[in-house]
C-alpha cells in the first residue's frame, strides 16, 4: 500500500524520553566505529529512529520495505550523557516514483526542558509491494 501523500505536514507524538549515558554512547560508538569517548554527532539518529518506528506502526508501513535515503543534522548545541532526548517526527514530503515512495521527514530532537538541541532529516525510500 502506498504511503498517503495527505500525511504532508502531520506530526506525530513526541517518542518517550532517552536517557543519554555513558554506556548508550559507548555502544553505539562500537556499532559505528567512531571510537570516540564523546557522543558521535550522528547519536540522535537512535532517538530518530524510534520516532521513525512509531510512525511506521502507526501508518502500518512494513519496516522490511524501508530503505534509507539520508541523514542529515541541524545543531543548537551537541548532546550530551545525561540528556533526556525525545524526538517529534513530521512528514515533510511525499512522493511517488513507479510504485516506490520517498518519504521525507523532519524531527525535532529536544531536552528535557523542551530545548531544540538539534534537527534531524532523513529521506525514507519505501519499495511498493510487487
Amino acid at each position: 500500500m502506498p504511503i498517503d501523500a495527505s500525511l504532508v505536514g502531520r506530526e506525530f507524538p513526541p517518542t518517550a524520553p532517552f536517557l543519554v549515558t555513558e554506556a548508550e554512547v559507548a555502544s553505539f560508538a562500537a556499532a559505528t566505529g567512531s571510537g570516540s569517548r564523546r557522543v558521535p554527532a550522528t547519536f540522535p539518529v537512535v532517538v530518530t529512529f524510534r520516532a521513525l518506528l512509531e510512525f511506521l506502526e502507526a501508518e502500518r508501513v512494513e519496516l522490511a520495505r524501508i530503505v534509507h535515503g539520508d541523514q542529515k543534522f541541524s545543531y543548537e548545541r551537541p548532546v550530551v550523557v545525561g540528556d533526556e532526548l525525545t524526538a517529534t517526527l513530521t512528514v515533510t514530503g511525499v512522493r511517488q516514483i513507479e510504485g516506490t515512495d520517498i518519504l521525507r521527514t523532519t524531527s525535532a530532537i529536544t531536552d528535557a526542558d523542551g530545548a531544540l538541541v538539534c534537527t534531524a532529516g532523513a529521506t525514507i525510500v519505501h519499495r511498493g509491494e510487487a
